[in-house]
């Protein structure tokens, strides 16, 4: 932990975002097989990560537009599994985590993730490194990455190939371990260290079974660019769509950045020094957040988040508090990703094998994710207003965009507009007050 991260957290007072990803692989018929090397430890040792030409890749063109499309449907497939509670998800935490799985992956097996993914593997791999590689962090921000990968010591023999190319884009650092109870003590460790201590744990046990643990973990920590000010949180009424009222904390402010959707308005509030966005979609009166969620696509999302009008607009985020945790095995079942969890059609064989020849499957994707929403920074002073001189005309009424319904929200890269992680507030069980 830096000395800058650890009084950064100590302010506390900001938005916070952490979420953790991990794809477990597993087998059977491994047990009697003949052990792969056992020696333990990292197993980067003469694998150094090479230098990838990232530089020329648009970060706003068809890269941005398949992560965006991904996200929106994996949050689709999340409500629709969950109809009534809030979900938190990451797509850069997925898709990172993925895109990693897919470079082991051959044949139908890895067509079926591309499909998914909207991109061929290696155009994404190379698009996220070029992406993570551009995500800016300051003394009142930051978005901290980390993957790994745990192998079984004695039962698994993993491609270099494979290894390499982790290394170059994801900087992946692999271990192999007796995956006993002092490796689930570390791999929750790695998990804990790596989104601030925000998630715990990852895994709750090791199964027999299980061969690989692949994990990317993502933090995210920011201070508002404005603070809301003493007197801006007033309790006020969040309706339910079962219409049951909830007295929250509400909080205020005017914003200068105006969403607008077909069945949806919204604002963008920014973070310190406006390199993040927390962007908001409340669906019209008489619009479900369910319909509304159905009807939008990724193209559409991302002409929203891409044409903020300079427009003022009253706003009210409530305080909230969420944790979300869920395997998207189903979800990505659901999304054409099927061969990968059958251990008799999965093919990773780029990946690795088990030491009899046995081959790999995936087992469970578990995402788990965590979000906090205050009321101050620790800046003060700072204010987003418009000032009129004297001569022009009458500026319009502002916009209000009032929070007191379940609404979308996400967190965003300002610069290209792409949602770090995205969320659906529904009622209580996310609401802090």
């Amino acid at each position: 932990m830096t000395m800058k991260s650890a009084k950064m957290r100590k302010k506390l007072r900001r938005s916070l975002l952490c979420l953790a990803l991990a794809a477990t692989f597993g087998f059977s018929g491994c047990s009697g097989a003949e052990p792969a090397s056992t020696a333990g430890g990292d197993l980067m040792v003469g694998i150094q990560p090479k230098a990838r030409a990232t530089e020329k890749i648009d970060l706003k063109g068809t890269g941005a537009q398949a992560y965006t499309d991904f996200g929106l449907e994996l949050l689709k497939q999340a409500r629709a599994d969950r109809p009534e509670e809030g979900v938190l998800l990451s797509p850069q935490s997925v898709l990172s985590a993925l895109a990693m799985t897919a470079n082991g992956a051959g044949n139908e097996t890895l067509a079926q993730m591309e499909e998914a993914f909207g991109l061929p593997a290696g155009e994404l791999s190379r698009y996220l490194a070029a992406y993570n590689s551009s995500l800016p962090s300051g003394e009142k921000y930051s978005l901290h990455q980390a993957n790994s990968l745990w192998v079984r010591e004695g039962e698994v023999e993993v491609e270099r190939d494979f290894l390499q190319v982790n290394a170059d884009y994801f900087g992946a650092d692999v271990y192999r371990k007796p995956f006993d109870g002092d490796t689930l003590e570390e791999i929750n460790g790695w998990v804990k260290e790596h989104t601030h201590e925000m998630i715990p744990s990852i895994l709750d046990e090791i199964d027999p079974e299980l061969m690989m643990v692949l994990i990317n973990a993502l933090a995210f920590e920011a201070e508002w660019q404005d603070p809301y000010e003493e007197g801006s949180v007033q309790k006020r009424i969040f309706t339910q769509e079962d219409a049951v009222e909830l007295t929250v904390d509400m909080m205020s402010s005017t914003e200068q950045a105006f969403l607008r959707d077909e069945n949806a308005r919204g604002f963008l509030k920014y973070y310190a020094d406006k390199k993040y966005a927390f962007a908001a979609l409340l669906p019209d009166e008489g619009v479900t957040l369910g319909e509304y969620l159905e009807s939008l696509t990724g193209q559409r999302l991302r002409q929203v988040l891409t044409n903020a009008q300079d427009k003022e607009v009253w706003a009210r985020i409530p305080k909230f508090e969420m944790e979300y945790e869920s395997s998207l095995n189903a979800m990505l079942n659901n999304m054409g990703v099927t061969d990968a969890f059958d251990p008799n059609m999965a093919d990773f064989t780029p990946m690795g094998r088990c030491a009899g020849g046995d081959p790999l499957y995936i087992g469970k994707v578990i995402h788990k994710a965590y979000i906090s929403v205050f009321e101050q920074g620790t800046r003060a002073g700072a204010v987003t207003a418009v000032m009129i001189e004297a001569g022009r005309a009458l500026p319009e009424e502002p916009e209000q965009v009032y929070l007191e319904r379940p609404f979308l929200f996400m967190i965003v890269d300002a610069e290209t507009m792409l949602p770090v992680f995205m969320g659906t507030m529904t009622g209580p069980e996310a609401v802090r007050s």
